[in-house]
């Protein structure tokens, strides 16, 4: 029976649901995290009779036909990149983005990788650096007597080592993207390009259509722990009645099979 494949698939669905809900509300308080939305289709069509097929030899056509859909399919797993909330924490090399926009990082290989995670320190260098201790690009070196640090909205960066008098250290540039949801998660709060996210567009801080950064906090997770609960209520019960259609369409085969005997 169709059916039970049919059911199959919805369940396989909403166990992927859950999963990505599961994540979403593991890192609820992750620095800098994006959630996700599980995205379906429906499968393919079954015609068991066509739309527009003549009701008889030289009739006229039918205005419905007959197609049997045969499940669900998951298509896309999206990341919702909405502007998660700004807390203050009073460490001077924790930034936030307020907006559109990304850190850039150096990786693997001379490549550069994204993070909305601003937690910030300085390596044995003075160099700026993630808290996996991946440099801030471009290259942003502090000395080693700095006692005060100021970032601007616009992203230039100041240090005082006790004289009183500011000195420009360099200036932190980020990156914006045709479609951020095309960026691919590689864990750590790092994102990496792909041709669908597009070439990354660079600027300064503060320029038109890109964010600001606000020294001395950080973005917290956009996750909304109560919605979550609330899809993931939901999922357990669409799993559910899956898991009843398979019941039903069992016992309808056991009666088939019986009164066949």
């Amino acid at each position: 029976m169709r059916a039970l494949s049919i059911a199959a698939t919805g369940m396989s669905a909403q166990q992927l649901n859950v999963e990505v809900i599961a994540n979403n509300i593991a890192n609820t308080n992750t620095t800098g995290f994006k959630r996700s939305a599980a995205q379906f289709a429906d499968l393919l069509y079954q015609t068991e009779r066509a739309v527009g097929t003549p009701n008889r030899s030289g009739g006229e056509p039918i205005p419905e036909g007959i197609q049997i859909g045969l499940g669900v399919q998951p298509v896309a797993i999206r990341s919702v990149n909405l502007q998660g909330p700004i807390s203050s924490t009073g460490n001077q090399l924790d930034l936030a983005l307020n907006g559109r926009g990304w850190f850039q990082v150096s990786g693997p290989n001379n490549t550069i990788l994204y993070t909305r995670s601003g937690s910030l320190g300085k390596n044995a260098a003075g160099q700026l650096v993630t808290q996996d201790g991946s440099l801030i690009v471009p290259n942003i070196t502090l000395p080693a007597n700095t006692t005060t640090i100021q970032i601007n909205p616009d992203g230039a960066v100041y240090y005082d080592t006790g004289t009183g008098t500011l000195s420009q250290a360099g200036q932190i540039t980020i990156a914006n993207f045709p479609n951020e949801a095309g960026l691919q998660g590689l864990g750590g709060n790092l994102y990496q390009e792909t041709t669908s996210s597009g070439n990354p567009q660079v600027a300064a801080p503060g320029t038109p259509g890109y964010a600001t950064i606000q020294q001395g906090y950080l973005e917290g997770s956009n996750v909304d722990p109560v919605q979550e609960i609330t899809n993931l209520i939901s999922a357990q019960r669409n799993y559910e009645m899956n898991s009843k259609v398979i019941e039903a369409a069992d016992d309808m085969y056991q009666t088939i099979t019986k009164n066949n005997l």
